[in-house]
């Protein structure tokens, strides 16, 4: 059974994380309830953080050494505590305490306060940052797959069985998955899944960090050297720590969701890990005033994510030294308990079908849709009835536009299956503009 529904345009409560014109003034805030406190936003900021990103943190330490390894991560967590105080006051415009405009976006605080060319400059980061994690989440998730096998290969066959899987298989399984799940409309229709993923990541986090501390017990020692893995010469030194930088970049990656969570939302915590979080209302109250309550909020959950993402990479590195691997579950860093390895890798492909692109879906349908309003195909939705199946939603322009956008980053995920590598890129080409640069700028204006 088909049915068509037309709608005269795509209303900004579906789409969250948009600019918009003037829809940010105080007049249509009014009317909402704010009951988020700082212990409600410290709670998202930590579950928007924490992904598989942390995964990657043994091996970084492993490439920079003792020093270096924890030192890194000192600084990039003092930078993100920095920017994202400066973040917190952009919430509103132009005064950060009684501004009349709220800012409930990234992209739209830049435009306030930046104009509209720096905006677009943010954005094409923005958007490019989201493609790339979908491109990450289809490898990770791949590597996962096939670790599970080998891992069951490992314990029937033993350690020194030749089980070897390609990706490519299992990257394409995952694109097929994402494929019917990237039809989900909007972050409002995501909440069981969203609950799922956030479960998921911090049950994988927990798992491996609690398998490097009892590696490191079981050792009997401190694995490692004061400057890392050598190689046999300087460039590829340079180049595999640049590398592990990079990835600690992208584990701090957070300000890109900030002013997400200080707004009044129903959403999913869109972090560079997945579409995570619950869907509740996070809006904080005021007195006291909403950036003030942020500013503690952020560098509370900064610290105790920190706190985490050293622990995770220390013991990895700790446990495996010199030979950590590129994911602290798969490389393969742990053989037993194995049941308990297959968990861990499957909440990680649990998490990651939840890595659903809504940001960018959003921007450019709602663009196409302004483009052609009179349009059938951007415009019309057919309710769909399937015998012993519940009744959905199909738009042709969702259908064609986000299985295009998952072929082509499954098809870039083929080309370029690599790991770390590809979270090193991420995180080298997003840390510094949208952590650093806009922040500092937006700063600088508002203060005249």
């Amino acid at each position: 059974m088909v049915e068509v529904e037309e709608k005269d345009e795509y209303s900004s409560s579906s789409y969250p994380l948009l600019p918009e014109d003037a829809s940010s003034s105080a007049d249509s805030h009014t009317s909402l309830k704010r009951t988020g406190t700082v212990w409600t936003a410290i709670a998202h900021i930590i579950t928007g953080v924490i992904g598989s990103g942390v995964l990657s943190l043994a091996w970084s330490v492993a490439q920079l050494g003792w020093i270096g390894g924890p030192i890194s991560m000192v600084v990039f967590g003092i930078i993100t505590i920095i920017s994202s105080n400066l973040l917190c006051d952009c919430y509103r415009y132009p005064d950060p305490v009684v501004g009349h405009i709220r800012n409930r976006s990234y992209a739209e605080a830049v435009r306030s306060y930046l104009g509209k060319k720096s905006m677009w400059v943010a954005g094409i980061f923005l958007q490019e940052s989201y493609y790339g994690y979908g491109i990450a989440y289809t490898i990770t998730s791949a590597i996962s797959m096939r670790e599970i096998l080998k891992s069951n290969c490992y314990h029937k066959e033993g350690h020194d069985a030749p089980c070897e899987y390609g990706d490519s298989l299992f990257i394409l399984l995952f694109g097929a998955v994402q494929v019917v799940f990237s039809q989900i409309p909007d972050f409002h229709n995501m909440e069981w899944l969203s609950i799922i993923a956030a479960i998921m990541s911090f049950g994988y986090t927990f798992i491996g960090l609690a398998l490097g501390f009892a590696q490191v017990l079981g050792n009997g020692e401190i694995r490692g050297d004061i400057a890392g893995v050598s190689t046999t010469s300087v460039a590829q030194k340079v180049w595999l720590s640049a590398q592990a930088i990079g990835d600690i970049a992208f584990a701090f990656t957070y300000n890109i969701i900030l002013l997400d969570i200080e707004v009044r939302i129903k959403f999913s915590i869109f972090g560079k890990y997945a579409c995570l979080g619950l869907h509740v209302e996070v809006s904080l109250k005021a007195p006291p005033p909403e950036n003030k309550t942020m500013k503690k909020a952020s560098s509370i959950a900064i610290l105790i994510t920190s706190f985490f993402f050293l622990c995770c990479g220390c013991f990895g590195y700790a446990a495996f030294g010199n030979q950590a691997p590129g994911s602290l579950l798969t490389g393969f860093g742990f053989y037993a308990p194995y049941w308990l390895i297959d968990f861990a890798n499957a909440c990680i492909v649990l998490h990651l079908v939840e890595a659903i692109n809504q940001p960018l879906f959003a921007v450019a349908e709602r663009q196409i849709a302004k483009k052609y309003p009179g349009s059938r195909f951007v415009n019309n939705e057919y309710r769909i009835k399937l015998p012993l199946l519940p009744g959905f939603k199909l738009n042709l322009l969702r259908l064609c536009f986000r299985t295009a956008y998952v072929l082509s980053t499954t098809g870039l995920a083929l080309l370029f299956p690599y790991f770390n590598q590809v979270l090193g890129v991420l995180g080298a080409l997003n840390f510094w503009p949208l952590a650093i640069y806009f922040p500092v700028e937006m700063y600088l204006v508002q203060n005249k």
